[in-house]
């Protein structure tokens, strides 16, 4: 499976800061907000991943993470000069996805959960169609929300409802099969000349190919695009990591844990930002991991 972060738009809801930076690079906690969504992939095993921003922020982000080799990683860069919906991400990224199923995650969404491992590997193998994954919120109105029935299988998809049916928010990691390509080309442009995500999913879910996983107690997802929602992120990060002595979304030991580097190649990454607490804590990860023999060892959010 491929994988796409979309990272670009106007981030008008975070003005006046994203005037001048990028809402996906801002810090949440000591890492940029980027490393959450990257991280979620990597998680899933994916390896081939395509970040999609505008002429202007890409460099940034190239600067960021490069190829993604050092972190056994392949990452791509593509240009969205300006915003054409969440769909048009399977356009610019066609050529990235080819024959293969993609993973979409918006590159302001941040999730975290016991076990989160486990369930993205339920699920992003054989991709029959589209997997949704929702989420309750108290503000349906303000997201896609997924209906159900008795039996729990989706029934509906509304966007932004004023009388909303149900408090499932459809969050923004999608898996879909290679039809996507083709259904996105076939989308029409909503009033706003943009190609909306809700009309891909209702497309999978007329030809009853939708999996819906709900992500209930024990899971976080965080929507970071306001100032009060990046700083609740900020927060509970910090909380986690402080009680818990682990770090979320380190993508450096991620990649370690996954087999993507060696333990050598984890320790000189932390050592080339080791005057940081989080370069410090990469080094002491690959310590560890290397005295113990086994990357599988430590917290069980890696398992």
């Amino acid at each position: 499976m491929k994988g796409i972060i979309l990272a670009g738009g106007t981030g008008s809801r975070l003005q006046p800061a994203t005037l001048a930076v990028c809402k996906q690079l801002f810090p949440v906690s000591d890492k940029p907000m980027i490393y959450y969504p990257l991280s979620v992939l990597m998680l899933a095993g994916i390896r081939d991943i395509l970040i999609i921003s505008t002429p202007v922020d890409l460099p940034i982000f190239q600067r960021l993470l490069g190829d993604g080799s050092q972190l056994g990683l392949h990452v791509g860069y593509a240009r969205q000069s300006e915003p054409r919906g969440l769909a048009d991400a399977f356009l610019v990224g066609a050529d990235h996805i080819g024959d293969e199923p993609v993973a979409l995650i918006l590159g302001d969404n941040i999730f975290h959960g016991h076990s989160f491992v486990d369930l993205l590997a339920a699920n992003v193998t054989n991709v029959d169609g589209c997997v949704l994954f929702s989420y309750p919120v108290n503000d349906p109105e303000r997201y896609g929300v997924g209906e159900v029935d008795e039996r729990g299988r989706l029934i509906s998809i509304e966007e932004k409802p004023e009388r909303p049916r149900s408090n499932r928010a459809i969050t923004g990691l999608y898996f879909y099969d290679n039809d996507v390509i083709e259904i996105a080309r076939r989308l029409r442009p909503s009033p706003r000349g943009e190609l909306e995500i809700t009309d891909v999913n209702r497309a999978y879910l007329e030809r009853g190919k939708v999996r819906l996983v709900n992500l209930g107690r024990g899971f976080v997802w965080l929507d970071a695009g306001t100032p009060e929602a990046l700083l609740q992120a900020g927060q509970y990060v910090r909380t986690i990591e402080e009680r818990q002595g682990v770090r979320i979304a380190c993508i450096e030991e991620i990649a370690l844990r996954k087999g993507f580097i060696s333990v050598d190649e984890c320790h000189q990454l932390g050592a080339e930002i080791a005057e940081s607490s989080y370069g410090r804590y990469v080094m002491a990860i690959a310590k560890e991991v290397g005295s113990v023999g086994d990357v599988a060892s430590g917290p069980a959010w890696y398992r």
